[in-house]
C-alpha cells in the first residue's frame, strides 16, 4: 500500500436525488499518469473533489497519499497540487506576482520562492512574460500560469482537472509535453479530459459516464479488451447516390452481427461482433445492394471503446 498515491473506494456522491458518483473504486500507484475521460457531468470534478477532501462522500472512503481524505484533509493540501477548470487567478497581478502569492499561501521563504519561481516558469513556457498582467493574456497563457502555481510547492501528486479545456491545439501539446516531463521526473499525474486524443497520452486511463466509473486499464487494452469484435473502415459510392454514406450507414446498422457503426469524416467505421465478419462479407453485402463499397480493417479507437462501454452502461 506503500506505493499506492489514491486509493478510492466505492466513492459514492448524492446531491439530494441526484447521484453524481456511484460506487468508484480504483487505484493510482505512485509515478503514473492516469487520466479519467467522461463528458461534461460524467462525475470526473466530483470525483477529484472528494479525492481533495473538498466535498464529503455520501458513502465510500479514499486515501491520497495514505492520507485518509475525511479525517486528514489538511495534511494532504501541502502534498498536492490542484488545477482545476477555473483557476482563480488575479486579473491585476503580473504573471509573476500571482506565483509569488500562492508560493506564500504555501509557505515557502523568500529564498524558496525566487528559486522555485523561475524553475516553474521555465517549466510551463513563461520564461519572458512573467511581467505581463494575467488578465491581458490569452486562455492558454492562464492556463499555463495556472499549471506553475499548482507546481509552486513541488507536489508529490498533482491533480488536472480539465487543463486544456478552451485552449488551442499548441497549447494543448504545450500541456502534455509538461506533464511528460514531470512524470519522467516520477511525479504522480490525475488528469481529467474530455478529448479523445488527449487520453491516448495517459499510462492508464478511467472511463467515466453518468457518475460510473465503466473501466480502467491503459488505453491500448481498452481499446483490445473493451470491444466484441473487430472493426472495420468503409469507403462508400455508389452509381446515382449524390451522398451514399447515411443510406449505407442504414444498410449497415441493419446488418446481423453488427455492435455499432458510425461517420467517420468522408467514410463510415464500424464494430462487428467476433466471428460474424470478414471484410470481404461486409463489403459483399454493400455492394449486394448497390453501393460500391470497400472495406477494410481498421485499428479500434478510444471513442470506438467509450460509445461500447457507454452503451451497454445505458
Amino acid at each position: 500500500m506503500a506505493d499506492l498515491a489514491i486509493l478510492a473506494e466505492g466513492l459514492t456522491k448524492r446531491f439530494g436525488d441526484f447521484t453524481a458518483v456511484e460506487d468508484v473504486s480504483f487505484e493510482v500507484r505512485a509515478g503514473e499518469v492516469v487520466g479519467c475521460l467522461g463528458p461534461n457531468g460524467s462525475g470526473k470534478t466530483t470525483t477529484i473533489r472528494m479525492l481533495l477532501g473538498l466535498l464529503r462522500p455520501t458513502a465510500g472512503r479514499a486515501e491520497v497519499l495514505g492520507l485518509d481524505v475525511e479525517r486528514q484533509t489538511e495534511l494532504i493540501r501541502p502534498l498536492v497540487g490542484y488545477m482545476s477548470q477555473k483557476f482563480a487567478l488575479y486579473d491585476e497581478l503580473t504573471m509573476v506576482e500571482n506565483l509569488a502569492f500562492y508560493a506564500g499561501i504555501y509557505g515557502l521563504s523568500n529564498a524558496e520562492q525566487r528559486q522555485r519561481q523561475q524553475e516553474v516558469l521555465e517549466m510551463v513556457g513563461l520564461r519572458g512574460r512573467e511581467s505581463e498582467r494575467a488578465g491581458q493574456v490569452s486562455g492558454g497563457w492562464r492556463q499555463r500560469l495556472a499549471l506553475a502555481i499548482a507546481l509552486v510547492h513541488r507536489p508529490r501528486l498533482l491533480f488536472l482537472d480539465e487543463p486544456t479545456s478552451g485552449v488551442d491545439p499548441v497549447a494543448r501539446r504545450a500541456f502534455w509535453d509538461t506533464i511528460d516531463v514531470l512524470a519522467h521526473d516520477g511525479a504522480t499525474v490525475f488528469v481529467s479530459t474530455h478529448f479523445m486524443d488527449e487520453a491516448e497520452y495517459c499510462g492508464r486511463l478511467g472511463i467515466m459516464s453518468g457518475g460510473h466509473l465503466l473501466a480502467m486499464d491503459t488505453p491500448d487494452s481498452l481499446k483490445r479488451n473493451s470491444l466484441p469484435g473487430p472493426a472495420w473502415d468503409v469507403v462508400v459510392g455508389g452509381a446515382g447516390q449524390t451522398a451514399p454514406l447515411i443510406p449505407a450507414l442504414e444498410a449497415i446498422e441493419r446488418m446481423e452481427g453488427v455492435f455499432q457503426v458510425g461517420l467517420r469524416g468522408d467514410h463510415l467505421h464500424a464494430i462487428t461482433l467476433s466471428g460474424q465478419h470478414t471484410a470481404g462479407s461486409l463489403q459483399s453485402a454493400l455492394v449486394g445492394i448497390g453501393f460500391d463499397a470497400l472495406v477494410e480493417p481498421a485499428d479500434p479507437t478510444l471513442e470506438d471503446v467509450f460509445i461500447a462501454l457507454a452503451g451497454r452502461k445505458t
